[in-house]
């Protein structure tokens, strides 16, 4: 059989990214509620977000590790059937501990979620065509999500605006819908997602618990050696911090403002759904920014903007004033992430370019989990308008950290050195690189498998 093309690659990875973001927007406007619903104080909310933080920081790098040596297709399907897992414990839990145990289970998940998918997608679009411009596919990724996510939102509000179905709450029924969902996307990722690995099974498995430590401090070192690597990486303890804010405060200042809980979950509904098309328009807007701003400065600004609509949330009156800012913030999410992960995955090659992902997801998953507990105490102890200003300003002050990536693609110098002494930053500023092209010399890069093959989910639900 032949090669995938670039187009048929695209097309592969977008359906998957639908497919896998689908449920979280089912998820999102619920979440926080339901908690609340069945007992949960804002506080205890914020402590069983730990839970997922925790996890992610331990597995993060190993599990990017086994995905770089093992493969990203088995690394990916272990992680959504824990998602799966995760998601009918969500449904069926009525006490801390048991939400605990799910959020948990969803660490895994994100853990081993996080950048194999992507990686694929930039590795085999390559090896289709080593010329090939994969930031159009980052870009139109971000608007699948964003329409994903819309759309389960949307379905998610109408659930709920259904009302109870016999014992199944209002703000369950969304859940139980996620769940099904959920295991579409993983028939799809099995019939999807191809790629030629060199070994299977339990050789393949051991392979990859010898290699996964190599790449892990292969891809460790970088950050000792890029300074531009370095900063874009510390940008995410910031986002992680201040992402709380528009994730889990918002439900709770609507319902503020709207008088309940399931109010605000009916208006979260076509809100979020809105939200996230927003979100796409701003993923739309990533080609335009790049040649306008450049890619450094577009994501420097985005930072600063966020915070201005976060602030928006937390101060206008009336649920028209907080709908408003919550659609802006949106808008600047969908630009900011493209811009990121393209200037990400210019600093380094395919053989480590998963647990590279996985090393800035990782600075992500602490950040939240703190923010998650000191936002939400201050929220309780204090108000939630004040706890969202303090995240707000917390997210504009990563801009300044996009400055040397935008100085090293205005100097085109190289801002690091080897062991031995070696340039690792191509001339163009672009991409750390070792002496023969990658860190560890020459690597295979992943190629497209055949069609049909006989032969892993990522933020925030």
């Amino acid at each position: 059989m032949s090669a995938l093309s670039v187009r048929q690659i695209r097309f592969r990875y977008l359906t998957l990214y639908g497919l896998r973001w689908l449920p979280a927007g089912l998820m999102i406007p619920v979440m926080i509620l339901l908690m609340q619903e069945r007992g949960l104080t804002l506080s205890q909310i914020g402590l069983v977000a730990i839970a997922q933080g925790l996890v992610v920081l331990a597995l993060e790098l190993p599990t990017g590790g086994f995905a770089d040596a093992l493969g990203r297709k088995p690394v990916l399907a272990a992680g959504w059937v824990i998602g799966l897992v995760s998601l009918v414990i969500f449904a069926l839990a009525d006490s801390f501990w048991l939400f605990f145990l799910s959020w948990a289970l969803q660490g895994v998940y994100r853990a081993l979620d996080s950048g194999p998918l992507e990686s694929w997608y930039v590795d085999a679009t390559l090896a289709a065509d080593p010329d090939a411009e994969y930031e159009r596919g980052l870009g139109h990724a971000g608007t699948v999500s964003g329409l994903a996510i819309g759309t389960g939102a949307l379905l998610s509000g109408g659930l709920v605006a259904l009302g109870p179905v016999g014992p199944v709450s209002a703000l369950t029924l969304p859940v139980l819908v996620a769940i099904a969902l959920h295991a579409v996307s993983l028939v799809a990722l099995r019939l999807l997602l191809v790629e030629t690995r060199p070994a299977q099974g339990a050789a393949a498995l051991r392979a990859s618990m010898v290699e996964a430590p190599r790449v892990v401090g292969q891809a460790i070192g970088l950050l000792r050696r890029s300074r531009v690597l370095l900063a874009l990486v510390a940008v995410e303890l910031f986002w992680g911090f201040g992402m709380v804010t528009f994730e889990s405060l918002l439900p709770v200042r609507l319902a503020e403002v709207v008088g309940g809980s399931d109010r605000a979950a009916a208006l979260l509904g076509p809100a979020g759904s809105a939200a996230w098309l927003a979100n796409a328009a701003g993923a739309a807007l990533t080609p335009f920014l790049l040649r306008r701003l450049g890619a450094a400065p577009a994501a420097a600004l985005m930072r600063v903007l966020q915070g201005g609509t976060v602030v928006g949330m937390g101060l206008l009156a009336g649920p028209v004033g907080v709908l408003v800012a919550y659609l802006a913030c949106y808008t600047v999410h969908g630009a900011s992430n493209p811009l990121h992960m393209g200037l990400l995955h210019r600093q380094v090659d395919g053989p480590y370019r998963t647990s590279v992902i996985s090393l800035n997801s990782m600075m992500a998953q602490p950040a939240g989990a703190l923010g998650a507990v000191v936002l939400t105490v201050l929220a309780d102890r204090s108000s939630v308008s004040v706890a969202m200003v303090v995240g707000a300003v917390v997210l504009a002050l990563a801009a300044p950290l996009y400055l040397p990536a935008w100085r090293a693609g205005r100097t085109g110098v190289p801002t690091a050195a080897g062991a031995a002494g070696e340039p690792l930053m191509a001339a163009s500023g672009d991409r750390i690189t070792g002496p023969e092209g990658s860190l560890a010399g020459p690597a295979p890069v992943p190629a497209p498998g055949p069609a049909t093959s006989g032969d892993r989910a990522a933020r925030s639900a």
